[in-house]
């Protein structure tokens, strides 16, 4: 089954997203592609390259993380679009767009969406039996309790 992964990577991650997408790309071509900005963009070169023109992978590309492309993966997420997200980020540099960004991991936590924020664990997901599992179902919580709790 074709999963549908989301790529995203601040500008000082950006080199190791490459590097991460060229050791895996046997197996990101197999799957739906979608990215953030600059990231789907080197994403697409990465994965494109040496192959020929029958087999080239199209990725998806959002807007930049700080234009919107954070939240318009939010909403992907939010409607069950998105399967898998990593997200390589930077947490030693401030970035003008951190509310978008907390937003995103709250969401994926929310929605239960697995999520990579670094390589290591990027490695572990997309290798594990339950990534090629066509019969897994991931859970989603309930949150009637909080919708329809009364204000005191």
């Amino acid at each position: 089954m074709r999963k549908r992964i989301a790529l995203v990577a601040h500008d000082s991650c950006k080199r190791e997203m490459v590097d991460w997408v060229e050791a895996n790309k046997s197996i990101l071509a197999l799957h739906e592609i979608i990215a953030t900005g600059t990231t789907g963009r080197l994403v697409e070169e990465a994965l494109n390259n040496d192959v020929p023109e029958s087999e080239k992978v199209c990725v998806r590309k959002l807007k930049s993380g700080p234009l919107g492309g954070d939240q318009q993966l939010g909403a992907f997420i939010a409607d069950g679009t998105i399967d898998m997200v990593v997200f390589f980020w930077d947490p030693m540099t401030q970035q003008p767009h951190d509310v978008d960004v907390k937003a995103l991991l709250r969401i994926t936590v929310l929605y239960n969406v697995p999520m990579a924020c670094n390589r290591t664990t990027a490695d572990y997901l997309i290798s594990s039996p339950l990534f090629a599992d066509e019969n897994y179902q991931r859970k989603e919580k309930s949150y009637d309790n909080y919708i329809n709790r009364k204000i005191e």
